[in-house]
């Protein structure tokens, strides 16, 4: 079972070109890569992530601190269908409350909604930083990925998540954050005020020329 063969079942994550880019000689043929482990260990994103919580520690310490003053209104709610005093509420019990419809499920559900959207407000603004920083460095991933494919002679890439066994070696994550680190050294944790998460990943797909047709074989 332990085998590569269980490896070329996943699916391909590679594109044609950078599979047909690889050299042969010393050829890895099969590897793994993690696009956001790749991502989100380079220098640049984890810069940005301690930028980003120096910038907007007023927010998430709010944030936090909303999260455990709701949670303690939830578990004194919660206090009350605890019907065998045992300090927890069962499975049981939480069915017989609901089923009974008492009104501490309407008063937790309803508690749970509001911090969830108070929460989100407060950390919009970080989420959005983080979210433009990291896509800085994801338009430099493909180009990455093709610069470690090229030197290591990888045919195939599949996704760790679809791998069932797989040799530490053969793993092209930090290869492919190495190069991330060269190719983009630094972010800015300040999206422009039009900007949208996914805009200019889609802006340079556009402006990307078009592959060229392959022309039909003959024999």
């Amino acid at each position: 079972m332990n085998t590569y063969k269980k490896l070329l079942l996943a699916a391909v994550l590679v594109a044609p070109a950078a599979i047909m880019g690889a050299t042969q000689a010393n050829a890895q043929a099969v590897a793994v890569a993690d696009p956001q482990g790749a991502i989100g260990n380079t220098k640049a994103f984890t810069t940005a992530v301690t930028q980003i919580r120096t910038q907007y520690k007023a927010q998430l310490d709010q944030s936090t601190a909303r999260r455990a003053a709701v949670q303690k209104e939830i578990e004194a709610l919660a206090l009350a269908l605890d019907t065998d005093k045992n300090g927890q509420v069962s499975q049981q019990e939480l069915e017989a409350a609901q089923a009974a419809k008492r009104p501490e499920i309407a008063a937790i559900q309803q508690k749970q909604t509001a911090v969830q959207q108070e929460v989100g407000r407060l950390e919009a603004p970080a989420a959005r930083a983080q979210q433009y920083a990291a896509e800085q460095i994801a338009l430099k991933y493909e180009g990455a990925l093709q610069s470690v494919v090229s030197k290591r002679g990888v045919q195939l890439i599949v996704r760790p998540d679809a791998v069932v066994f797989a040799q530490p070696a053969s793993d092209l994550t930090p290869a492919i954050t190495t190069e991330l680190d060269t190719l983009v050294p630094t972010v800015s944790i300040t999206p422009p005020a039009n900007w949208q998460p996914g805009q200019a990943g889609a802006a340079a797909q556009q402006a990307a020329p078009a592959a060229p047709a392959k022309k039909p074989t003959t024999r």
